[in-house]
């Protein structure tokens, strides 16, 4: 799948197959969060990679926003460090690693933000550094349509050169 059509296509998986994932799909999903660019090289991020069920379900029942985590085949928790381009570097890290899923066949969605702290112990993570994000990743558990998605017009968000300024599609020569 190219990466546009994943961009296109990708949709939150919220219901997930009782189906392992592959560990080659699983090393290509935490390399494209780990391949991804971060401000000055920096890259203040760990990804902890869990695939054990009873942590999943653990994980699945401390998380208010992603109690579907326990079902899923694998999650990746996202713990950052306390820099100034923490957020912005690990929700790129995010994006790599779900749209990698994607364009494998493999849902996910993105948990967290907030209120993971009681998750912290489960995985060991130091007080030093915050859990930032849970990814839940896996086969969806019934089809998912693809890019049936529901967006404002691009003319309501696109702006050229000046906000305000609608952006209208140049013709190719």
């Amino acid at each position: 799948m190219e990466v546009y059509e994943a961009i296109q296509t990708m949709l939150a998986v919220r219901s997930y197959a009782d189906k392992p994932i592959p560990p080659d799909a699983v090393q290509r999903i935490v390399e494209a969060g780990w391949l991804t660019g971060s401000s000055m090289n920096m890259q203040p991020w760990h990804f902890v990679v869990v695939e054990e069920r009873a942590t999943l379900q653990q994980l699945g029942a401390l998380a208010r926003s992603g109690p579907y985590i326990a079902e899923a085949a694998l999650a990746i928790a996202v713990v950052i460090e306390r820099t100034t381009y923490a957020v912005s570097d690990a929700s790129r890290a995010i994006q790599s690693m779900m749209l990698t899923a994607w364009a494998e066949g493999i849902g996910s969605n993105w948990v967290g933000f907030h209120g993971l702290d009681a998750a912290k112990p489960v995985l060991g993570v130091p007080e030093t550094l915050d859990l930032f994000a849970i990814i839940p990743f896996g086969y969806p558990a019934r089809p998912v349509g693809q890019g049936k998605k529901k967006r404002k017009s691009l003319a309501a968000v696109a702006h050229r050169e000046r906000f305000g300024q609608p952006f209208i599609l140049q013709e190719s020569d």
